[in-house]
């Protein structure tokens, strides 16, 4: 049986990863039904306000300004002996490029299970149920780590970040770090192209596919969005083409959104485009082909085309807010 659950933070830019709260949010629910303690983890700058961190029982930092993106086997070095010192046996890492590695390595180090890719988790007679998504989502797989025991790396976006954000101020504890230097040290970070906006953080979003049929068409796209006071993303078909910047691109090989509205236009909806948007609020599909899968995800859809909709669209929310 787990005797705590540490979960991993991680800093971006001096800003602490969504990732990172969605995994607190899934801790703190493994924590409450094992009736174990859960502590959070942050490595290298300042210690963060702890207003919004009363999900965890504890905060463990460690504060080194030279950490400005710890390399995965300080965190590692870290994570072992904290749970050495706290006695906890249970792991939960954001999956993201940087944490995926140190997910991995940490149940390497300890000989434990390791869990990727996890989209759900509940607890069943003491036991931690596992869902985890395999060859892009096609198959998922239930698992139960022995003893509560091994590494899970949680899918981004599976789990409400809203749940890791509790208002309560837990006790911070300063921690040391692994002795020695590290063999690689981060340098600086490559920016994506100046002036973009980045889908994961938009309320509405206005995707296009292969509908749009031209890189032209994608102004009626913009239009649409302009009046919604939303962005345009894609699905991979529109980024291969160049369309539209990688930044923009929707599905399992681009990014996880939650908009609160996802209007897809002309996206036919492969399994790897839907892992990425199928935790929206409301999803409204528009295709000519009434058998296109992405009508199985949809809350709402029109069986029709894209381009001849999307002015139509564009006028009639401008009368709605009364811009004619």
């Amino acid at each position: 049986m787990a005797g705590g659950v540490l979960v991993l933070m991680e800093r971006l830019k001096g800003v602490v990863a969504e990732a990172g709260f969605e995994a607190l949010g899934a801790g703190r629910s493994v924590a409450d039904a094992l009736k174990i303690p859960l502590w959070a983890v942050l490595a290298g700058g300042p210690v963060p306000d702890p207003r919004e961190w009363g999900a965890a029982d504890g905060l463990l930092v460690l504060e080194d300004p030279s950490l400005e993106m710890p390399p995965p086997e300080t965190v590692v070095g870290l994570l072992q002996d904290l749970l050495k010192r706290k006695q906890a046996s249970l792991v939960l890492v954001g999956g993201t490029n940087w944490a995926y590695g140190i997910g991995s390595q940490l149940a390497f180090r300890l000989k434990w299970p390791c869990v990727n890719f996890c989209k759900g988790c509940r607890v069943e007679g003491g036991a931690v149920v596992w869902t985890s998504q395999l060859l892009g989502g096609k198959i998922l797989a239930e698992v139960r780590l022995p003893d509560n025991r091994g590494v899970a790396v949680l899918y981004p976006g599976a789990f409400p970040a809203e749940a890791g954000r509790r208002q309560g101020a837990p006790p911070v504890e300063k921690v040391a770090g692994p002795v020695g230097s590290p063999r690689v040290t981060f340098k600086r970070y490559l920016e994506p192209p100046g002036g973009d906006v980045d889908i994961t953080r938009q309320d509405i979003l206005v995707s296009v596919g292969r509908g749009i049929q031209s890189k032209d068409n994608i102004a009626l796209a913009e239009e649409l969005a302009r009046v919604l006071g939303g962005a345009v993303c894609a699905s991979r078909p529109v980024v291969d083409q160049g369309w539209l910047p990688l930044t923009r691109q929707v599905g399992k090989s681009g990014m996880t959104v939650r908009p609160k509205l996802y209007l897809a236009l002309g996206i036919s909806g492969a399994p790897e485009h839907q892992e990425g948007m199928k935790g929206a609020s409301c999803i409204i599909a528009v295709n000519t082909d009434p058998g296109a899968p992405i009508f199985g995800t949809a809350h709402y859809g029109a069986v029709a085309d894209c381009l001849e909709l999307l002015p139509l669209l564009k006028d009639e929310v401008e009368k709605r807010k009364g811009g004619r």
